[in-house]
């Protein structure tokens, strides 16, 4: 192999990533390919090191510009019991959108007040978990939720504190399948239609509730700045005449939406840049309002969890279609990452255990899942591929994982962190009993 060629980190791969003296590529201080070895594939590998600064970067730069944010981490990007733990250790909150994930959350004892729920259809039964663990806030999306969760919290003769989720009608210049502020969107309470302004009304009036304050999400991923300060300062003028009719407006947030790197020519800005835009927008506003300084809650779930994440597969068949594609296929695919499938995403790709070899071919990377679309990269151009090589894609620690599936009966991959040269396993991979395990014959 010779000497391995300097690791062109591009803000992709983990913060730890570098070519190992084998020329392999090394997280955390571990050779991928004896991970390989040790757990299996298709892995996914968390870095620490990279989650940990992540998690201080967005608690850093916020709270220096508003010594009164909170930064709660989106667990819909991807939690499971290591996560969450890891995520309470660092001090930041966490926006739950479902039973499942609140109750990731209660296994490990994460603080009920920092925990908000989220969710466009709450059902009864989530409802009444998050009454039960005693969650600092519901952010209430419809009329509906607002009667049920009311009724909930008046049997237990308790009063639930909850903000509203407004659809500013705000661009954000994302893929519509992930924008989430516009007029014709299933989330939030719209302000053109007149929804907000009753949700409000109704809410203020509600026995058993108390409305703190108010949520907007634009979508994500969201690489340009100048939609959070437009939407900031419409819902901050919106919100300011409800103040005569008893609206003390204690919390706001901008929801999340920030983006990571996912190709070399398409990076986001740094994070010191949202919390600029952000924090500015909302002072500035604020003050000129007489709105006072509410806390200034915000959302970053891929932002966390998406660039400390490494997909790391085998690559198995290979097919030369000459003149047309060369289709390499490996033992993953869409049932671990469907994001390609169906936004249309775009990766970057390594030769894992070839660090040190020049790009040499242009090639398309298949899954194995018995569908034309499982197509994780088109058209990459990668150092030779032999069958039982190794293939890292970075940028995968959001969403692909969280929206895996069992698709043709495979099993979802394993997961290990990474850190100081040693790997523990956070998730084991699944087995062929597990798939049957909730089936009655």
């Amino acid at each position: 192999m010779g000497t391995p060629m300097a690791f062109d980190n591009a803000m992709l791969f983990p913060v730890t990533a570098k070519a190992s003296p084998k020329g392999n590529l090394a997280l955390g201080g571990c050779d991928v390919a004896d991970l390989a070895a040790e757990f299996g594939t298709p892995l996914y590998i968390f870095d620490e090191d990279t989650l940990r600064g992540v998690c201080r970067e967005f608690t850093r730069e916020f709270t220096s510009r508003y010594p009164k944010a909170q930064v709660l981490f989106a667990a819909k990007a991807f939690v499971n019991t290591a996560i969450a733990k890891l995520v309470a250790s660092e001090g930041l909150g966490m926006d739950v959108v479902s039973g499942g994930e609140l109750a990731a959350a209660q296994t490990v004892e994460f603080p009920a007040e920092d925990i908000f729920f989220h969710s466009n259809n709450k059902t009864p039964d989530e409802i009444e978990a998050g009454l039960n663990y005693d969650i600092g806030r519901f952010v209430v999306d419809s009329f509906h939720e607002l009667k049920l969760l009311n009724e909930a919290a008046k049997r237990r003769r308790k009063t639930q504190r909850i903000m509203l989720r407004l659809s500013p009608g705000v661009d954000p210049h994302t893929h519509h399948h992930t924008t989430t502020g516009i007029l014709d969107s299933k989330f939030g309470f719209s302000i053109q239609t007149g929804d907000a302004a009753r949700a409000i009304e109704r809410a203020l009036k509600a026995s058993n509730l108390k409305l703190t304050g108010v949520h907007f999400h634009l979508g994500s991923p969201i690489f340009e700045l100048e939609p959070y300060a437009t939407a900031i300062n419409l819902v901050l003028d919106f919100v300011v005449p409800f103040k005569k009719q008893g609206l003390v407006l204690e919390d706001f947030s901008p929801g999340g939406g920030f983006a990571i790197g996912y190709v070399r020519d398409n990076l986001p800005p740094p994070v010191a840049a949202y919390a600029d835009v952000i924090t500015t927008a909302t002072k500035e506003r604020c003050a000129a309002l007489g709105l006072g300084q509410p806390r200034l809650i915000v959302e970053p779930g891929r932002a966390i969890v998406g660039r400390a994440g490494v997909a790391l597969y085998r690559v198995g068949a290979i097919k030369d279609v000459p003149t047309v594609r060369k289709y390499v296929s490996l033992d993953g695919g869409m049932g671990d990452n469907i994001r390609p499938a169906i936004y249309g995403a775009k990766y970057e790709a390594v030769v894992a255990n070839k660090m040190g070899a020049a790009p040499a071919e242009k090639v398309t990377l298949a899954g194995k899942y018995c569908e034309s679309g499982d197509i994780l990269i088109k058209d990459i151009t990668l150092p030779a591929i032999e069958s039982g090589d190794l293939v890292a894609i970075p940028s995968s620690g959001a969403y692909a994982p969280s929206m895996a599936s069992n698709y043709n009966l495979n099993p979802r991959p394993a997961m290990v962190m990474v850190k100081d040269g040693k790997a523990r396993l956070i998730r084991r991979r699944e087995s062929y009993q597990d798939l049957m395990a909730c089936d009655v014959a």
